[in-house]
Formats: C-alpha cells, sequence, structure tokens
C-alpha cells in the first residue's frame, strides 16, 4: 500500500499502520489513524450532541464528547478528577493536556474497529486543535453548528431542568457562552478550508439532512479504503522499497 508521509510528503511503499512515525527518518510523525476525523464544533446548546447520536446510529462512528470523557473521568475520584470537576463547576476550560490524553487513548482504543470519529466539543480555542494535530492528526473535516447567543440560551436553561449537570448552572453558563464567543471565531478562521457551517436553529432532521450530505462521501471514501480485493480490483503491490529500509524500532 503506497502512501505518502502525512508531514514531509514524500511516497512509502510500506503498511504505515504499524508506526506513529515517518519510517523515512523525518521528524515528524503520522497520524495516529487512518480513518475520518470529524471535528463537531458548536455552542453549549446547539445540538451538536443529537447530531452525533444520530451519526453514530447511521454510521457506527466512535462519538468522543470531551465533556463525557471528562464527567467519566470525574467519576474514577482520582486526584485528576478532582481537578477537573473544580475546573468544570466554574465553566472554565479543562488544561488541554488533560483532554488531549483522554482522547488520545480513546481513539486507539477503537482505532482497530471505526470506520471514523466523531469529536464533540473539541477545539475550544485554536491552540488546542494545534495541539490536536500535533498529538493525534488533523481533522478530515469541521463541522459547526451555528446558532444564536440567545438560542443557546435558552436551550441550556430548559436542559438545565432535568440535565443535573455541574455546568448547567446559571453562573457557569454565563463563562460558557462567553468563552466559547471569545474562542471559537480563531478556530473556524484558521479551519476555514475544511469547515461547513450548518444553520442549527432547524429542526434536528433538516440539519441532520444536510449532515448525511457531508459525512456521506467521507464514509464511503474510508469504507472503500479497506474493502477486501475482489476479481475486479485485485491488491495493490506493498513490497517493500529499496530505498526505505525496515525500521528495527519505533
Amino acid at each position: 500500500m503506497s502512501e505518502n508521509c502525512w508531514w514531509c510528503g514524500r511516497k512509502i511503499s510500506k503498511d504505515l499502520s504499524k508506526y506513529n512515525s515517518c519510517i523515512l527518518g523525518c521528524t515528524h510523525r503520522l497520524p495516529l489513524v487512518d480513518a475520518p476525523i470529524i471535528w463537531v464544533l458548536g455552542g453549549p446548546g446547539s445540538g451538536k450532541g443529537t447530531q452525533c447520536e444520530k451519526l453514530v446510529t447511521k454510521y457506527e462512528l466512535t462519538h468522543l464528547s470531551t465533556g463525557d470523557l471528562l464527567r467519566a473521568e470525574m467519576r474514577t475520584c482520582s486526584e485528576r478528577s478532582r481537578n477537573i470537576a473544580a475546573v468544570m463547576k466554574k465553566g472554565e476550560l479543562v488544561p488541554t493536556d488533560i483532554v488531549l490524553q483522554l482522547l488520545k487513548e480513546a481513539i486507539i482504543r477503537f482505532a482497530h474497529c471505526s470506520p471514523g470519529f466523531l469529536v464533540d466539543g473539541f477545539p475550544r480555542e485554536l491552540l488546542q486543535g494545534i495541539a490536536f494535530e500535533t498529538t493525534i492528526g488533523p481533522p478530515t473535516v469541521v463541522l459547526y453548528f451555528e446558532a444564536s447567543q440567545n438560542v443557546l440560551a435558552e436551550r441550556i436553561k430548559a436542559r438545565s431542568l432535568t440535565s443535573n449537570r455541574i455546568d448547567d448552572n446559571d453562573a457557569a453558563v454565563a463563562v460558557r457562552l462567553k468563552t466559547f464567543l471569545e474562542n471559537n471565531d480563531k478556530i473556524l478562521d484558521e479551519y476555514a478550508d475544511k469547515l461547513k457551517r450548518i444553520n442549527a436553529e432547524r429542526t434536528v432532521d433538516e440539519i441532520f439532512i444536510e449532515v448525511m450530505d457531508i459525512v456521506d462521501p467521507l464514509v464511503a471514501k474510508a469504507t472503500a479504503k479497506v474493502a477486501p480485493p475482489t476479481a475486479d480490483r485485485p491488491p495493490e503491490d506493498d513490497g517493500a522499497s529499496a530505498s526505505v529500509a525496515e525500521p528495527s524500532a519505533m
């Protein structure tokens, strides 16, 4: 299987799945997984979680909600969980290195069986996005569920009646919305070439029709990439290249 190094661009006639760095010797890292990575962005209450649930049902994608990962970690009662709880209760951002570690562990856990990953609620600031690319890999596409601040506030208020989430209190909501608005535009500008804006003030089904138009070709491409050889499509030649030596240890 002939592929290119993600960073240096040179062709490698090797199966790269077992390596996490360029076997040509450049200092760059390869993406953690080859499956599509879809960033799912939107303010609190934008409905992105609901759309992720529908995507999981239809495409069997792996849904990685940073909020859910953090709340699950808090239930471990570790020192890290207590630090996370204190930050979330105030509506502030959890340190990037903690969130990235949780995401990386989850992606590695499902890499062997997932057709793609929905990264829900991350990045929340530009530096987080850059750190994600360095640690895990670049996003395939960025879905942004767009709704006005008033709509978001009303939805969160309604949700707080039943959610029992520590970050759905009035003070935390105000901070979360302020933090989101201050950081979001920089992320959208940086990833403009991969950005898909979606009007999130419509019905769930109307929104999902648009989402499917975006995700369908990504899943189809990923499925074709791992499809077994057929009589009409023989396997690709992945023989070792004379110019690329098998690394002794990576």
